[in-house]
């Protein structure tokens, strides 16, 4: 039997070679995703831990690579589980790469698990192809799951294709080992030519071509982080590279270099990349955008941001307790098991979560809420409910809030309902507006506290100097609460920021505080603010390439006076 078909066992183990691809995480392969998920132990290269950590099972526990064999992180468990070894550090001056085949080797003892990810494709890898071998020779079986090149997704993401339809030939080049022969060669050809180097290295590299045959005005591109939102392109040729990355004042870095992919021929052309660099044309790339809202609640609106180029940070401005008298909540729990609600209204996702945490300390589950119609407020809270177990029978067809809540609620009718009780169960600051509809279309309420809102801790002294300085390109502010609370725990955001509102109500606060409101949601939905940012953005950069300014991130401009709303 071959050793790359060899069951794990309580001997040998099993590991997998897995391609983290070049850095952008939604690059995973779904095999790559399973891997990560039932692995015991991952052994990962610094550059991509961050991008196959999130995969990988709860408990996940960093091991220095000189730490000698691996511990369980949780003795008397029985149970093993996962270890991150870090390939970043260095064993008596050699670097740690050159020993990760002891380290797989070592992880793989006693049937554990083993994913070994490495930048790109393992099969471009010329340590995972030493560390294969190895596996091979003591007979731990293994798999190889292959990820996206980086010298073939990079240009990707710069927008460079490499092939057209004439099928012209593509090079490879690994600038850092190449040979005298291997540049004659590819200077030879008239081909597109992709050279991974470092940043530092690029002139040196595209002297080698000119010397090996290759004209001074071929056409060259450079990206740095590429697929990711650090990701920042050049367009130039062989000759006049040096003079371009000088006039972008990219200066040497301290650690020898940053990679970089260069792409090199008429495809990367810059009047092509300009109609195809569709990641760093997107209308909010690069944004840091401050993202103040309770930790479950901001996790869809990240994605979203994200979605659109931004870089989202998530800073909790309000924390959410359970009510200081918690019988009043008991009695209403008790309610619905006994019979006394038609109706229950959820108002937030954390009214929803209140709920379920008094369900399970009596030990109940959604069939509770059999024969009580279910009303959600909008969409999140919706899916928070169907989460639950429970599809909701009322949801607003129109504004997501109470207003569009009660314009779809219908009026009691002693005819068709049988008890005329509805269950509220909300925040402590919540509006009355909702019970007052409630009340006004017949219906009884029982307003119930079931969570309190505080203002959460501050922030890192790191966030609120960011907050402060102008480190954020724009703000997302949720409602009048969080931009209460954000300038209360980390102060006001620097006049450069974008200023972006929910709605009127927000607006005012935040003018209130000294802001100028920059963008305003069409209606009050989270992810329409989002897609009101991304226009403002869109329609910024357009502006600056159609005044043949640089485009720019809000961030990188700094008025020295703060800008104020003005008096009125």
């Amino acid at each position: 039997m071959s050793p790359t078909t060899l069951p794990a066992g309580p001997e040998h183990g099993h590991v997998t070679f897995l391609g983290a691809g070049p850095g952008d995480p939604g690059l995973l392969t779904l095999r790559a995703v399973e891997a990560l998920a039932n692995a015991d132990v991952l052994v990962a290269e610094h550059e991509v831990l961050d991008v196959v950590r999130t995969h990988a099972r709860q408990g996940v526990s960093v091991v220095p690579t000189d730490t000698g064999p691996l511990s369980d992180p949780n003795p008397g468990t029985g149970t093993p589980q996962p270890a991150v070894i870090d390939g970043a550090s260095t064993t008596a001056g050699i670097p740690a790469l050159r020993d990760a085949a002891h380290l797989v080797m070592e992880a793989a003892r006693g049937g554990r698990r083993v994913v070994r990810a490495v930048s790109g494709d393992p099969g471009l890898d010329t340590y995972a192809a030493e560390e294969m071998l190895a596996c091979a020779k003591a007979g731990v079986s293994f798999e190889v799951v292959p990820g996206v090149a980086t010298a073939v997704g990079v240009p990707a993401y710069a927008g460079v294709p490499l092939r057209d339809a004439e099928g012209a030939d593509v090079r490879f080049v690994d600038a850092r080992t190449a040979s005298d022969r291997c540049w004659t060669e590819v200077g030879a050809s008239d081909g597109t030519v992709v050279v991974s180097t470092t940043l530092d290295s690029v002139a040196a590299a595209a002297g080698e071509l000119v010397s090996a045959g290759r004209k001074p005005d071929t056409p060259m591109t450079v990206t740095v982080g590429g697929t990711t939102t650090r990701q920042r392109t050049w367009s130039a040729t062989l000759g006049t590279i040096a003079q371009t990355l000088k006039q972008a004042k990219v200066l040497p870095s301290p650690d020898g270099g940053r990679p970089v992919i260069a792409v090199v021929g008429d495809r990367s052309a810059p009047a092509q990349r300009d109609q195809l660099a569709w990641f760093e044309s997107k209308p909010l790339f690069g944004w840091k955008v401050l993202v103040p809202r309770t930790k479950e609640q901001a996790a869809s609106l990240s994605d979203q941001l994200r979605s659109y180029g931004a870089v989202p940070h998530e800073v909790p401005t309000i924390a959410v307790e359970p009510p200081r008298t918690p019988q009043q909540m008991e009695r209403a729990v008790k309610g619905l098991v006994t019979g006394r609600y038609e109706w229950i209204a959820f108002t937030s996702v954390n009214a929803v979560r209140a709920v379920r945490e008094k369900f399970e300390e009596y030990g109940l589950d959604a069939r509770a809420f059999a024969g009580i119609k279910v009303a959600a407020v909008g969409e999140q809270t919706a899916k928070a409910l169907i989460a639950f177990g429970v599809k909701p029978d009322l949801v607003p067809s129109g504004e997501q809030s109470a207003a569009g809540l009660l314009e779809d609620w219908p009026p009691y009718d002693p005819v068709f309902d049988p008890i005329d009780r509805v269950f509220l169960p909300r925040a402590d600051i919540a509006t009355e507006t909702l019970v007052a509809g409630l009340i006004e279309l017949g219906w009884e309420v029982d307003d119930v506290t079931a969570y309190r809102t505080v203002r959460a801790s501050p922030p890192p002294a790191e966030t609120r100097e960011a907050i402060k300085g102008g480190g954020f390109d724009a703000v997302l502010f949720t409602s009048s609460s969080t931009v209460r609370n954000l300038v209360g725990i980390a102060g006001k955001p620097h006049n450069v920021t974008v200023i972006a509102c929910i709605g009127p109500a927000t607006a005012k606060t935040a003018e209130e505080h000294g802001l100028r409101v920059d963008v305003m949601a069409p209606e009050p939905s989270v992810h329409k603010l989002a897609e009101a940012l991304a226009d403002f953005g869109m329609k910024r950069r357009l502006a600056a390439l159609e005044a043949g300014d640089p485009v720019t991130r809000p961030s990188e401009r700094r008025p020295g006076a703060r800008r104020r709303r003005a008096a009125t």
